[in-house]
């Protein structure tokens, strides 16, 4: 049968449009959707917001406390004192800008589950030692296989021993590594879904983006706020742009 050359014209010019779509940039939320009205960094109100704006996915940070529970908050410290070296008694009065008191990943994850199709993306912040590290991750895959959200998880850090017991215990769960030393083939070998690298890392080594996509692995660049770097980032062909400005970089890479 013969299609006369409009039609094929017409279908040819779908296929590219569904291809192009395909290879768009991501955007992922840094810290949930933080820079608008009423919302804070890693608040419940940065996550919904996140979720109001239909980005890929919203980026969150966690600590473990001295008395092993998991908080959502990005600093190390607060008044002087590490997160980590506190129990989470000492941690129920700390307020976020927004007036909202300090998240546990339990009640995080209760917000997310009634967002759906918004991706969770886990960073797992550096701990004391190897095995605070470890004993982190762990706890951290099983509130998620808990609250039936690992196929919305994608989890991220700048720890290695973090990285590779998130790899052991949820192979089937994308991992990414923030540092950015490690070259793709590296990453490749230590069973890393990809790179989740700053910016600068990236343009010093624009030949990853394409290292990355030879190797099977996905490409996430943060944080990249203004939209010529954004567009850059998109142009080189960033899986995800990570940022604090989302509706700025959802725009751009459309």
């Amino acid at each position: 049968m013969k299609f006369p050359k409009t039609i094929i014209l017409v279908l040819s010019l779908v296929t590219v449009l569904s291809v192009t779509a395909q290879n768009k940039s991501q955007v992922i939320a840094h810290r949930g959707y933080w820079n608008t009205k009423s919302s804070s960094q890693n608040s419940l109100k940065a996550l919904e917001k996140a979720h109001e704006i239909n980005v890929y996915g919203s980026e969150f940070d966690v600590h473990l406390t001295a008395d092993n529970v998991l908080v959502v908050y990005h600093d190390d410290r607060i008044d002087g004192r590490r997160v980590q070296d506190l129990n989470y008694a000492d941690l129920t009065k700390m307020r976020l800008l927004n007036g909202e008191k300090m998240p546990t990943l339990e009640a995080y994850l209760k917000k997310s589950k009634k967002l759906n199709g918004l991706k969770l993306i886990f960073e797992l912040k550096s701990h004391a030692t190897p095995e605070r590290n470890r004993e982190a991750a762990r706890k951290s895959v099983e509130m998620i296989e808990k609250m039936g959200l690992g196929e919305r998880t994608e989890y991220i850090t700048f720890n290695l021993d973090a990285g590779k017991e998130f790899i052991r215990i949820s192979p089937h769960t994308p991992v990414f590594y923030l540092n950015g030393e490690l070259a793709p083939a590296e990453l490749k070998e230590l069973g890393f879904a990809g790179l989740d690298y700053h910016v600068n890392v990236m343009r010093k080594n624009p030949e990853w983006f394409e290292a990355c996509k030879a190797l099977g692995l996905k490409t996430n660049v943060w944080t990249v706020n203004e939209p010529d770097a954004i567009k850059e980032m998109a142009d080189y062909g960033a899986d995800f742009i990570t940022t604090d400005t989302p509706e700025v970089a959802l725009d751009v890479v459309k």
